[in-house]
């Protein structure tokens, strides 16, 4: 397989595959795989009436192929290819095709980091019951306390969403978080080119005419709608909570999931989606070739 750095303009033609894979996570949007490219160090390659996704920082690892696994010989294409370095962020479905085609010739691990979380819009809309009752009273302090408006996002809120992702990265300290600071640069990345993904949806909370909150997202499927960045001023008390609530509002029944995407391991992350009661995980694994 020949690898080559993403490419804005494949951006239709791996469109076309991500169509055709029987389980969508939100690792494979073009706009995730596009925003983390320099993070990650991803390429591609178009081969089999797939596309094969590598991973080259921090080390080499493969991620899952995008098209139609089900059309798929797995055991001729572990047999005719060096895929040594594994697999990551490998959707249940295709682990569970990879059992039942290749025997043991894999090594297939949970991988919980990377597990979806995936939740009912309705519920996250109306947040009904006692559940939900500290997430609605938050949203509702901050109706009272603020004079604000709700904007779909748009090309001319870029510069102004870029200056609140400064600021929220003074607030985080992200020069001294990795992590923090790898997504600062995907979101710029994204922000830079907005006018190259047609598909992203996004909504901004205004106060004051500033922007105190933002999200960007994408549709994944017909049924779900994947959340890839959420961001706002903690000054305004409940703004995570507003902005959330607002942004699946007004999708007007469009979806009927929303997908926060992972933890990453990381457990202050993990309690926060929990607290939002997840009513599904999309699982994901870790495939080693054996030697």
């Amino acid at each position: 397989m020949d690898f080559e750095p993403i490419q804005l303009e494949r951006a239709e033609v791996y469109h076309q595959h991500l169509k055709q894979t029987p389980q969508a996570a939100s690792d494979y949007s073009f706009a995730n795989i596009w925003g983390w490219a320099r993070e990650y160090g991803l390429e591609w390659a178009f081969s089999n009436d797939l596309v094969w996704l590598r991973q080259n920082s921090p080390r080499p690892v493969y991620w899952a192929p995008v098209g139609p696994w089900d059309h798929i010989d797995w055991a001729s294409v572990f047999n005719q290819n060096d895929l040594g370095p594994g697999f990551t962020r490998v959707p249940e479905m295709l682990a569970d095709l990879w059992r039942q085609q290749t025997g043991d010739m894999l090594r297939i691990e949970e991988d919980r980091a990377n597990w979806d979380y995936i939740y009912d819009v309705e519920e996250l809309v109306t947040l009904r019951g006692n559940r939900f009752h500290k997430k609605k009273n938050l949203l509702n302090q901050f109706k009272k306390q603020n004079t604000y408006h709700y904007e779909p996002f748009s090309v001319a809120m870029i510069d102004q969403a870029l200056a609140l992702q400064d600021d929220w990265c003074t607030w985080r300290d992200c020069e001294d978080s990795d992590v923090l600071s790898a997504e600062n640069r995907a979101i710029q990345r994204v922000f830079v080119y907005w006018d190259r993904f047609p598909e992203l949806l996004g909504g901004a909370i205004m106060v004051e005419d500033l922007i105190v909150a933002y999200t960007i997202a994408e549709p994944l499927d017909q049924d779900t709608v994947v959340i890839h960045f959420e961001k706002g001023c903690p000054a305004h008390k409940g703004i995570y909570q507003a902005i959330n609530q607002m942004f699946l509002e007004s999708l007007d029944g469009r979806f009927q999931h929303v997908n926060r995407e992972q933890d990453l391991g990381d457990e202050g992350l993990r309690k926060a989606k929990m607290s939002y009661h997840p009513v599904r995980f999309n699982q994901k694994y870790r495939a080693i070739v054996k030697s």
